[in-house]
């Protein structure tokens, strides 16, 4: 078998070239070569293979792929096989339409129903346990009395008799090109070749109707805002047998009044005394599971940072966890009893500088850029 051509040479353009370039020499070839308008031999074969090549230089990935691996990239039943069922006539509509004639193709085969979203909150404990939550939707479903047909049981739908079931009227006319095909929906049956004189009560002819449905959600824990959870043909019904369409959950997690939340990490701000800041303690800090001991050695200093690893929130779909992160601050009392005023005023006079204390504290926020270097 020949190898194939390179794309960029199909199109008669360069490797850097724009999505507009491309377009535009698309354009032209395709208009040069379409079937109804070049009636020479080979000139159906160059189409098809100006469409190829369009096809992919014109998707941003698969162009990536074709860049790095050629026609390699597509092998196995990717890439420029995915165009034997692209109409040339659909590609001829989107760009030649300004030039006399229209082609559609109403294809009245099975139609998959469209996806739903649905944005559910959480709060930040919900996120990183996991939970079940039942939510409530509305959708389209397929209608129990006439199975989904429009018709009123004990009748049937009869078919169109402007386009003999076809569900497609055909206009031919005469333009500069030539024979041009003009290809609309019946305006009479809606494109499904089928009439309904009698509709069903219940759906009023449509085939479906409307209802609320409760269903189970199962968030995992480590979901986080803007996870999407899908529910599998749970969306809307599709239409001449085809599938329904999915549904997803769009999580939106609220902040939690504690624990701020970086990724799979988690951040802390504990404050401790000055006592202890200064000889050192054992401390018991909140974690999203528990409590945990912390060791905080003497001097430590406001804004210190002390990790805990494995405390942090679970990875989503790997193993492992992220971890926790303790940022010190040092709380200053503000009420004290005259004896305590005494013994820091005796502190005050043995420590050098005085009161002074050139590590100003830091803010949270502060401490955070200061770590990831923002």
């Amino acid at each position: 078998m020949a190898s194939k051509r390179d794309y960029y040479d199909i199109l008669g353009i360069g490797r850097s070239a724009s999505k507009d370039e491309i377009k535009s020499a698309y354009r032209k070839l395709a208009k040069q070569y379409h079937p109804d308008v070049n009636k020479e031999t080979g000139a159906e074969e160059k189409f098809k293979e100006v469409n190829e090549a369009y096809g992919v230089l014109s998707d941003d990935e698969k162009r990536a792929a074709y860049n790095r691996f050629g026609h390699a990239a597509f092998q196995g039943g990717a890439g420029a096989s995915d165009f034997t069922g692209f109409s040339v006539d659909d590609i001829f509509e989107q760009f030649f339409s300004g030039f006399g004639g229209t082609r559609t193709s109403q294809r009245r085969g099975p139609k998959r129903g469209a996806d739903l979203r649905y944005d559910l909150n959480i709060t930040f404990d919900e996120a990183v346990h996991g939970v079940k939550k039942e939510i409530e939707i509305s959708r389209a479903e397929t209608c129990t009395t006439c199975h989904g047909n429009g018709a009123e049981p004990g009748t049937t739908p009869v078919r169109c008799t402007t386009c003999r079931g076809a569900g497609e009227v055909r206009q031919t006319r005469q333009t500069f090109l030539g024979a041009m095909v003009n290809v609309t929906t019946c305006p009479t049956c809606r494109g499904t070749g089928e009439t309904i004189s009698t509709p069903c009560h219940t759906c009023k002819g449509r085939g479906q109707v409307r209802n609320k449905r409760k269903l189970e959600v199962n968030i995992p824990p480590g979901v986080d805002s803007g996870t999407q959870i899908r529910l599998s043909s749970e969306g809307e019904p599709g239409s001449s047998g085809g599938p329904n369409g999915n549904l997803y959950v769009v999580v939106n997690v609220l902040p939690h009044s504690v624990f701020r939340r970086r990724g799979d990490d988690v951040w802390l701000e504990f404050g401790i005394n000055i006592a202890d800041a200064t000889l050192g303690a054992e401390v018991m800090v909140p974690t999203i599971d528990s409590e945990e001991k912390l060791k905080v050695p003497a001097g430590t200093q406001p804004g210190t940072i002390f990790p805990m690893r494995n405390k942090g929130v679970q990875h989503l779909q790997r193993n492992g966890r992220g971890d926790q992160f303790v940022v010190v601050t040092v709380n200053i009392p503000t009420a004290l009893t005259k004896d305590q005023k005494k013994l820091f005023q005796e502190l005050s006079h043995t420590l050098s500088g005085g009161a002074a204390n050139e590590n100003q504290k830091k803010s949270f926020l502060d401490t955070l850029a200061d770590f990831f270097g923002d």
